[in-house]
């Protein structure tokens, strides 16, 4: 999509602070981070919302969370824990309509969150 702010940073068009990268997935740091590390991870295929999610997205949706187990071990929080999350529409905290998954770690995380 021509006019996504994540679709714009993969095709590199606005700079991220990239930390993972695959042929399917690409992760960069939040510019507004919540936690020591808060990562955005999403797919490289331009999916709106989770609400739109097709059945063959279903691998792409699991290659996020492999990613982000690979960048909290890269990052040392696989061992002391991280929290993923994944909002859906503007009253969950969805803000950039592509979907992505946030990494959270490095400080104590309460419940519930929000």
């Amino acid at each position: 999509m021509t006019d996504c702010l994540f679709c714009k940073i993969i095709a590199g068009d606005i700079p991220a602070d990239k930390i993972y990268e695959d042929e399917n997935v690409f992760a960069f740091r939040d510019i507004n981070p919540v936690a020591p590390l808060h990562a955005l991870i999403i797919p490289k295929k331009h999916i709106a919302m989770i609400n739109d999610l097709k059945p063959q997205d279903a691998e792409v949706v699991g290659q996020l969370f492999l990613a982000a187990k690979e960048i909290a071990k890269q990052e040392g929080y696989d061992e002391t824990g991280y929290r993923t999350v994944m909002n859906c529409g503007e009253a969950a905290g969805q803000t950039v309509f592509h979907i992505h998954l946030h990494l959270l770690a490095g400080r104590d995380l309460s419940w519930p969150p929000g």
